[in-house]
């Protein structure tokens, strides 16, 4: 960190927010491309609707709107429902359904003092 970010927190706050939306935007790319194949085979809509809200979360970070937080609380909790519907309470085979989603909602979460700044 050099002096300059030191005096100037909103840099490492729009470097935060800028990493963030780029990875939102690559697993939203990701996930709705594997998605719409789901579909065309006939499975599963949720990585469709996932990668869709992924992908417009990554949309509004870049535009630091605090709309992407309370788009990605949707995403988090759509995905809470499908992965229970899907495997019940399995706490294993929730693991792998829940972990990663999470762990991006705790960076979503921590963005929020950078998008109050705005």
């Amino acid at each position: 960190m050099t002096a300059h970010e030191i005096h100037h927190p909103r840099r490492r706050g729009n470097w935060a927010l800028t990493t963030l939306a780029i990875v939102c935007l690559l697993l939203g790319i990701t996930l709705l491309a594997g998605g719409v194949w789901l579909i065309v085979l006939g499975g599963s809509w949720y990585y469709g609707i996932a990668g869709l809200g992924l992908l417009l979360v990554g949309v509004l970070l870049f535009r630091r709107s605090f709309a992407a937080v309370w788009l990605y609380l949707a995403v988090w909790a759509g995905t809470v429902l499908w992965a229970f519907w899907e495997v019940g309470t399995d706490w294993w085979a929730q693991m792998p359904r829940l972990v990663g989603p999470t762990l991006i909602l705790i960076l979503v979460l921590l963005c929020i003092p950078a998008l109050r700044r705005r």
